[in-house]
């Protein structure tokens, strides 16, 4: 007879394959890694991981999740942390880049693979309210008047900006903190140019 989980024995396992998953997601590709590599990464037998997961896709789906909602709670945190919107910007940003260099793997995972069927897990709705968190300060300059324009077209130029800076530092084609230099030049350049007229 089958052993009865408990809900921390389910939860405790999930995470430990989610996190064994993050690694031989980023290193091979979601594409690559079988079901029976995890189990045996995990030291299981290769039908463990099904009593856990429906299948690869829902681990892949888990890992993306959870990564989205840390990012999430450390832009969230930052931006509420500062005072007047360019600290929130200063903060938002150094929280972005701070997350994606020291969480590469989570990061790649995050925004290089489209999820299939991506609807059928609700925990990567934290993906899009990302986008919002991360973008959010663009609407503080905009109600103190220190940029002005579109916001939606504003906040996906500075994503553009921030994300190309951070994977330029990850490919090592920038050295270590140029992703840094690179988003302050860009975000800087940008607000200068949408800045209101006196």
């Amino acid at each position: 007879m089958p052993r009865v989980l408990t809900d921390t024995a389910v939860a405790n396992f999930r995470d430990r394959a989610s996190e064994a998953a993050e690694r031989l997601f980023a290193e091979q590709g979601p594409g690559a890694v079988t079901m029976r590599q995890l189990a045996s990464e995990l030291g299981v037998s290769p039908m463990t991981p099904y009593r856990y997961f429906e299948d690869k896709d829902e681990i892949l789906a888990s890992v993306r999740a959870n990564s989205f909602a840390r990012f999430v709670e450390v832009l969230d945190a930052a931006r509420a942390s500062a005072d007047g919107a360019r600290a929130r910007g200063a903060a938002a940003a150094e929280a972005y880049l701070a997350f994606a260099l020291q969480n590469a793997r989570a990061y790649k995972l995050m925004f290089d693979f489209n999820q299939p069927q991506a609807e059928r897990y609700p925990g990567l709705a934290a993906g899009p309210r990302g986008q919002k968190s991360m973008t959010a300060y663009i609407q503080d300059a905009l109600a103190e008047g220190l940029t002005n324009g579109d916001s939606a077209q504003l906040a996906l130029t500075l994503w553009a900006a921030i994300h190309g800076a951070v994977i330029l530092e990850l490919a090592g084609m920038a050295p270590p903190g140029g992703a840094r230099e690179i988003y302050r030049t860009c975000a800087a350049a940008m607000m200068r140019a949408q800045r209101p007229e006196d």
